[in-house]
């Protein structure tokens, strides 16, 4: 039976698209049981950080979080964008689909 993880990630930038831009990145992670565990991470300010590298930022570092947990991830790449930014991804570690997706 395929353990399906339900992972919220959001990016934002203070100041984006200026030289002094402040860039963040969050994953939360919520179990079955309706748990919620979340990591944040500080962009580098060099490239100067934006929306845009915030929020690829924050999906890369949830499926880092994810693999400490799981060796190996099947996702579906496209569920992101399908349900919307700051949605959740849905991760099936057995390879089959996950509700929704």
């Amino acid at each position: 039976m395929p353990y399906i993880m339900e992972i919220y990630t959001d990016g934002g930038c203070r100041r984006n698209g200026r030289s002094d831009a402040i860039g963040a990145a969050a994953v939360v992670f919520k179990n079955r049981f309706g748990k919620c565990t979340g990591w944040t991470r500080s962009l580098p300010r060099y490239p100067p950080p934006t929306n845009q590298r915030a929020e690829i930022t924050a999906i890369i570092f949830a499926l880092e979080k994810a693999l400490d947990k799981f060796e190996r991830l099947d996702t579906n790449p496209y569920l992101e964008i399908e349900r919307g930014r700051r949605r959740g991804v849905y991760l099936d570690s057995e390879g089959g689909e996950s509700e929704g997706g």
